[in-house]
């Protein structure tokens, strides 16, 4: 008889690619960056973090800490304490606060969404549990750092040099200027955020300012220079980027460690990382 023809070899399926949730963006670090130690793929979250209840799936309040006693005693205080700024402070009403986030029942998750006005008044603390209650964690300082530079290793989300303008970062104003006659004091007053400069919020919502990306392929990261401050995993307190009134103009490398992993204050906001997932391989074609 003779011999069969050889059947057709079946390729091999291609090896599985790390991914990342839809949410997130795929960090791969520039080679040049490997002495930083980060993970050879990570994801990070593409926008700045609002919060939503676990339970209820219901948005949480910005200008309140996400955390059920502190964000009742803010609200006590500054209740007590309103009146003794500039015009605009007296004219200006507390934000609402919803009862159900006074409640111990509320269990606060970071989510990564376009449009949103950014969780701000987050400790070290509290932006770890949201990350943690998300299935996510903080990014190290490194992660961050690198997710920042972008793919193309940049000082700035957008360049080498400082540009005026490109993030929201570095303004012309100050809320605490406009509601206190005075930068220093009163951080944890609720209304911070929700003064305008001008006619415009200072605090931008998430992805609004599009030429503050941090370019990692087709996709990016935004607003990781100013808007607001991030958290990092740090055991002694850090966060990083800047927000939207800082005077600072070192990009990337931008870092605040004077205060506390439990500190927080209007410009203090939540960023998640997480490590990447091997996506399934697609089945070989016979």
């Amino acid at each position: 008889m003779p011999p069969e023809p050889p059947s057709a070899a079946v390729p091999p399926a291609p090896a599985p690619a790390p991914a990342c949730p839809q949410e997130m963006v795929r960090v791969e670090p520039h080679p040049k960056s490997g002495e930083l130690k980060t993970p050879a793929v990570y994801c990070v979250d593409r926008y700045e973090d609002t919060v939503v209840d676990k339970n209820t799936n219901r948005p949480a309040t910005p200008y309140y800490p996400p955390d059920a006693n502190r964000c009742a005693m803010f609200e006590k205080i500054w209740k007590q304490n309103k009146g003794g700024g500039t015009v605009l402070e007296q004219t200006m009403p507390l934000p609402p606060l919803p009862e159900w986030e006074k409640s111990k029942t509320f269990v606060p998750v970071a989510v990564s969404r376009a449009g949103e006005v950014p969780q701000a008044y987050a400790s070290g603390v509290d932006a770890k549990h949201a990350c943690e209650n998300a299935g996510k964690r903080l990014c190290t300082m490194l992660e961050w750092r690198t997710a920042c530079r972008g793919d193309s290793d940049r000082d700035f989300p957008y360049g080498d040099t400082y540009q005026a303008g490109q993030c929201n970062i570095f303004g012309p104003a100050h809320p605490g200027v406009l509601l206190w006659a005075d930068p220093t004091i009163n951080h944890t007053d609720p209304r911070f955020n929700l003064v305008k400069y001008r006619g415009n919020l200072m605090l931008r919502r998430t992805g609004a300012t599009k030429t503050c990306v941090s370019q990692w392929g087709a996709d990016g990261i935004y607003d990781m220079n100013g808007n607001v401050d991030e958290w990092v995993d740090d055991q002694k307190g850090m966060f990083l980027g800047g927000f939207y009134a800082r005077g600072k103009k070192d990009g990337c490398q931008s870092r605040v460690t004077a205060h506390p992993k439990e500190y927080s204050d209007y410009s203090t906001g939540i960023r998640c990382c997480k490590d990447a997932a091997l996506a399934e391989a697609p089945a070989a074609q016979p």
